[in-house]
């Protein structure tokens, strides 16, 4: 009888053993992936809905409706990649013939230079510099020029490789459209097993969640860029369009367009009149601040969760897992907020403290 026992559990260590060992084999390999595989499914999630309405307008046809929100996806990721890589290759080209034929020169500086508050004095001798004695300005601010190129190459080069990553992520989540469905029970099951029994409900909590912060933090980011680039393109400042997918994407990392309104502001008072750089003014302070007022409404809109949480879930996230933290702390503060209700309201007798008052 004891060595019937001892083999059961030599063999049960070594079946776990084993399942260990694939388990781990299976982490290794998936996490790489892990952040593509999150991204794809909050944009199957965000966008499903889209993906519902489409397919029913095209008669039911799935596989369709999901190919032409991954060609749309991949449109949005890959084209600035692909524009700026153009870009830069054409700039990099014309670069090198002008300076194998001698012919490298620095265009002089804008008159309105000069009248920019603090810097204006300085930045227009340093171009002038440039413009008289290009070889004698490269020795004298070459390391600097470098030192700032490699930093500029780097974060663009991140911003690229970012846009492929979710690129990946698109289309992965072409192929979560269809079995989506199928995939929300098995994790409500799961949920079930865990939160038993409302694990379902925190599942279908965090979908709502994923929406609404997904309204809430892209949907007035784009709003917000919007009504800039409408300002910028009113008050005639060039590079509005730039400008405005500076301030989108400003408004998505949480810090919002003030960065890029205010030196235009400055910059109105020194170019424009009295009378156009007050009125610019006035409108940019509202545009600047609007989002404070427009997100709340988006996120809080059909959520029973307190408007606080789903914020500080936001900039926590933000925080500390980066763009994709916010989406991912909502969706954990949202969920840890429900189940610390349920424990507060439980007594340790398992009665819900409501009853107990009654008795």
């Amino acid at each position: 009888m004891e060595k019937t026992q001892d083999a059961k559990i030599v063999d049960l260590a070594i079946r776990l053993l084993f399942l260990g060992v694939f388990l781990y084999s299976a982490l290794v390999m998936v996490a790489p992936l892990a952040s593509v595989v999150i991204w794809a499914t909050i944009l199957c999630v965000a966008l499903y809905p889209v993906f519902d309405w489409l397919q029913s307008k095209l008669g039911g046809r799935k596989s369709l409706a999901a190919t032409i929100l991954v060609l749309l996806g991949l449109v949005l990721t890959l084209g600035p990649v692909a524009t700026a890589v153009s870009g830069a290759a054409e700039l990099g080209s014309e670069f090198a013939e002008q300076a194998d034929s001698g012919e490298l020169k620095i265009p002089p500086a804008p008159d309105s230079i000069k009248d920019l508050p603090l810097i204006g004095e300085r930045i227009a001798e340093v171009w002038g510099l440039f413009e008289r004695n290009l070889d004698g300005a490269l020795a004298k601010y070459g390391a600097q020029i470098l030192e700032i190129t490699k930093s500029l190459f780097g974060k663009v080069l991140g911003i690229g490789i970012g846009l492929l990553g979710l690129a990946l992520s698109v289309l992965i989540m072409g192929g979560m459209f269809s079995p989506g469905p199928n995939l929300v029970q098995g994790l409500q099951r799961f949920a079930n097993r865990v939160f038993a029994p409302r694990g379902g409900e925190f599942v279908t909590l965090a979908g709502a969640t994923i929406r609404n912060v997904t309204k809430g933090v892209i949907g007035v980011a784009a709003i917000q860029a919007v009504v800039v680039w409408i300002l910028l393109s009113l008050f005639g400042i060039s590079s509005a369009a730039t400008l405005a997918f500076i301030c989108l994407i400003l408004s998505i990392i949480q810090i919002g367009p003030g960065l890029v309104l205010l030196p235009v502001i400055i910059y109105a008072w020194s170019s424009m009149s009295g009378g156009a750089a007050l009125a610019f003014t006035i409108l940019a302070i509202p545009t600047t601040i609007m989002d404070s007022f427009l997100r709340p409404v988006f996120i809080s809109k059909g959520l029973e969760t307190p408007m606080l949480v789903i914020l500080i879930g936001v900039l926590g996230g933000m925080m500390a897992y980066g763009l994709i933290g916010i989406f991912m702390g909502p969706v954990l503060f949202a969920v840890f907020y429900e189940l610390f209700k349920v424990w507060i309201d439980a007594t340790p007798d398992g009665h819900d403290a409501a009853d107990g008052a009654a008795q």
